[in-house]
């Protein structure tokens, strides 16, 4: 995925959407701000989830983190070679570490997330 074209939330979710399916992952700035993974734990297959609300949990070794969800929409598909080494979520936050993919209500509802500029500046913010 080219982060470029991605959009994104404020809690450094990103999203690809096709059609009106998204995948969505975190941020290489949020895997950095956590480091050293521990555990994570992803929402089911079928599993709806609601725009904001919490999907899952990330864990390393310094704090616990929620994930939340980009869209509302349903899960179906979740990556459990992630879960299985989280070093690829390290190495590759926007290719092999994508988190789940989902059929989304309102594909027009990821308009209103950040475009890549948008995040950037965002990020750049929270690092002073």
């Amino acid at each position: 995925m080219d982060p470029q074209s991605l959009r994104y939330t404020d809690t450094h979710e990103w999203v690809a959407l096709e059609g009106d399916v998204a995948t969505v992952g975190i941020s290489k700035f949020a895997v950095e701000q956590l480091s050293d993974l521990t555990m994570i734990e992803l929402p089911a297959v079928g599993t709806h989830l609601t725009a904001g609300k919490t999907c899952g949990e990330i864990e390393s070794v310094k704090s616990v983190g929620d994930l939340y969800a980009p869209l509302d929409g349903e899960v179906t598909e979740v990556n459990t070679r992630v879960a299985d080494n989280l070093q690829l979520l390290s190495d590759d936050p926007f290719g092999a570490g994508w988190l789940i993919k989902m059929k989304v209500s309102d594909p027009s509802a990821v308009a209103k997330l950040m475009d890549h500029s948008a995040y950037e500046r965002k990020i750049a913010d929270e690092a002073h």
